[in-house]
């Protein structure tokens, strides 16, 4: 049929070919759509166009499966120091002066104060008495701006610690700050000084801060290198929640009895070190060693199906100690037993079996077998001995980059800051303000 006819002078039979025609055409036209719009739906065949927006559902569904917190995390305003209004005087369309105001917004600015250093001079006047003849001089009463004799003030001496040992800056460093921003030119020796004052005005706190460690029920000992003038030596430290006590010293065991004293009766948490082995008290041995060990071990044999077995199940004793959390103090001795039990037949093969790997791993546990699950018995021992590391980890990483001190003067005195500013950031205190009320505070 042709496509151009005369539609009056068309017959029926012609006028329903072409409706047929046509919703042919129709039809072909909406197949084609379809696969275009399939074409630009995202994830089709052919992707999203170029700047389409992925669809917001997946989005709205997170936020709906969001875990809602306990309180807000947006910044907090703080409490302003200094109020600078805004206003405009005129009408910038009439000039008409304008009447009243109201707090429309703010915003809040945070500076850092220029100032220069304060430099006061103290002086001491003399009066002479009309009546009695006698001359009288001002007392000399600065114990709440400076320390002794020196000419550095407490707020000065302060900051100088706190740079020292929280922010763990170099003396030099230190040095370069105080002429760059308070114009200050101190030299290497003035400051060195102030730092050996803090220590010798913290030698009270120091003993409260020991004592403190003594009575703990449960106290963390660890030891790490420390060399003084090139000479090999260790820094110890025993550690509660609370305090923060570090000694240098040998590495012999009489520092734990000279550290802990003759009537400490807490739980001592340590690692394998053969110097805690004489402590008679309650000991808890740091099981992240001995899965380190274990862990270091399967690296060596990584084909040795048995010792795979063997760890495995080591970890999974030690997973389920570490589940137990019952009230009463029989039933929790009880399941220390039964774990120190299972441990022990789990590891009793391997200890004379000559080609065992774990062999030595497995002697180690037979021997401090008592001293594993304490934490099970004891609610407040943890199974580990990381916060001893933890406290260790800030003189760790000095001692990586100056070697350790020059001089006994100078480790007394780096142990003693250790300890002071250590135990006042556990105690949540500022430590710039516990020092300077540390300088200015009375000593007996």
């Amino acid at each position: 049929m042709e496509k151009n006819f005369d539609l009056p002078a068309a017959s029926h039979e012609q006028l329903l070919a072409l409706i047929a025609e046509q919703q042919a055409v129709i039809q072909e036209l909406q197949r084609r759509i379809a696969a275009l719009e399939e074409q630009l739906r995202p994830g089709g065949r052919g992707g999203a166009m170029p700047g389409t927006k992925p669809p917001t559902t997946r989005r709205k569904e997170r936020k709906e499966q969001r875990k809602l917190r306990p309180y807000g995390f947006a910044r907090r305003r703080m409490t302003p120091t200094e109020t600078v209004d805004h206003v405009v005087e005129h009408c910038s369309d009439c000039g008409t002066r304008l009447q009243g105001g109201w707090v429309q917004r703010t915003r809040e600015v945070l500076e850092v104060p220029v100032t220069p250093l304060r430099v006061v001079e103290q002086r001491f006047l003399a009066r002479d008495c009309p009546m009695g003849r006698k001359r009288w001089v001002a007392p000399c009463a600065l114990g709440d701006l400076v320390v002794g004799k020196q000419r550095l003030g407490v707020g000065l001496v302060s900051l100088i610690a706190t740079l020292r040992e929280t922010a763990r800056l170099p003396i030099h460093t230190i040095q370069r700050l105080l002429a760059t921003i308070y114009q200050l030119r101190l030299s290497v020796g003035g400051i060195t000084a102030a730092l050996h004052g803090v220590a010798h005005r913290g030698v009270e706190t120091l003993a409260a801060v020991r004592e403190s460690v003594r009575a703990s029920p449960v106290v963390h000992a660890d030891e790490t290198g420390w060399r003084e003038e090139g000479v090999n030596g260790y820094v110890w430290t025993c550690s509660t929640p609370t305090e923060r006590y570090f000694v240098r010293r040998g590495r012999g065991k009489g520092v734990v009895d000279e550290v802990l004293g003759e009537d400490f009766c807490g739980v001592l948490v340590s690692d394998f070190y053969a110097a805690y082995n004489h402590y008679p008290g309650l000991h808890q041995r740091c099981w992240a060693h001995l899965l380190r060990d274990i862990h270091n071990l399967r690296q060596l044999y990584p084909k040795d199906v048995g010792l795979t077995q063997w760890a495995m199940a080591v970890r999974a004793i030690y997973d389920d100690a570490c589940l137990i959390s019952h009230p009463d103090a029989r039933v929790r001795g009880q399941e220390q037993h039964r774990l120190e039990e299972q441990l022990l037949a789990l590891c009793r093969p391997f200890v004379d079996d000559p080609l065992a790997v774990q062999r030595k791993l497995c002697r180690r546990v037979e021997r401090f077998l008592t001293e594993l699950f304490v934490f099970v018995g004891e609610p407040l021992v943890p199974p580990d001995n990381n916060a001893a590391e933890r406290s260790l980890r800030h003189l760790v990483t000095q001692r990586k980059i100056s070697g350790g001190t020059r001089s006994p003067r100078g480790s007394a005195t780096k142990m003693a800051l250790a300890s002071l500013f250590g135990t006042w950031q556990a105690q949540g205190l500022n430590p710039f303000l516990a020092c300077r009320q540390l300088l200015v505070s009375p000593q007996e």
